[in-house]
C-alpha cells in the first residue's frame, strides 16, 4: 500500500506538495490518503444552534403545509367533479382526459391558494399580536388571531358572511388552542 520514506512530501493529500513535507505518514488513512490530522473533529452548521426562531419563521412550514394540503384536497375533489361532469357531459377521448385535467388543475389550485392565504393571515395576526401583547398562554391569541382571520378572509362578502367567517374561524382556532394544540406529539413538532 503506502511506504514510509523520507522523500515523500506531505500535505492534505499525500502526492501534493507545497503544503509542507512530513516524515511521518502514521496518520494517514491508508484508503482516502489523506492525512487525518486535518479533519475537524467537531461538526460545523451553517447556522448557530444558539438562536432562536422567531414567531414568523415557525409559521413557514405551517403555511407551505396548508397551500400543499389544499393542493392535494382540490385536486382529488377536482378530479372527482371531472370525472362526473365529463361523464354527464359524454365527452371521450382526448377531450375528456382535457376537461378531467383542467377540472383537477383548477380545483387544486383555488383551494390551496385560498387555504394559504387563510395560513398567512392567521400566522400575520398571531405575530402582530404576539408583539403587541406579552403573554405566555397562546390560546387567547389564538381564539382571537382565528376570529380575525375568518373575518378578514370574508370581509368582501358582505356583514352576514363576515361574521359568520370569524365565527367559523373562532371555532377552528379553539379546537385547534385547547384540543389539537395539547397533544404531546403535536407539542414536539411546533
Amino acid at each position: 500500500m503506502m511506504e514510509n520514506n523520507n522523500n515523500t512530501s506531505g500535505g492534505l493529500f499525500g502526492g501534493i506538495s507545497g503544503m509542507g513535507s512530513s516524515n511521518n505518514l502514521q496518520g494517514l488513512s491508508p484508503y482516502l490518503n489523506i492525512d487525518t490530522s486535518y479533519l475537524q473533529s467537531s461538526p460545523e452548521y451553517l447556522f448557530d444552534q444558539e438562536t432562536k426562531r422567531g414567531k414568523m419563521e415557525k409559521s413557514f412550514s405551517a403555511i407551505g403545509t396548508a397551500v400543499c394540503i389544499g393542493a392535494g384536497l382540490g385536486g382529488a375533489h377536482g378530479l372527482y367533479d371531472g370525472v362526473r361532469q365529463t361523464a354527464l357531459a359524454d365527452l371521450s377521448g382526448k377531450l375528456r382526459r382535457t376537461q378531467i385535467m383542467n377540472y383537477t388543475l383548477k380545483g387544486g389550485a383555488s383551494v390551496g391558494n385560498a387555504l394559504g392565504t387563510v395560513a398567512v393571515l392567521y400566522s400575520l395576526t398571531h405575530c402582530l399580536i404576539s408583539l403587541t401583547v406579552y403573554e405566555e398562554d397562546d390560546e387567547p391569541k389564538s381564539l382571537v388571531s382565528g376570529a380575525v382571520t375568518g373575518a378578514i378572509f370574508k370581509s368582501t362578502a358582505g356583514w352576514k358572511r363576515c361574521l359568520r367567517g370569524a365565527g367559523i374561524g373562532l371555532g377552528l382556532a379553539s379546537f385547534w388552542a385547547y384540543g389539537f394544540n395539547r397533544n404531546e406529539t403535536v407539542q414536539s413538532y411546533l
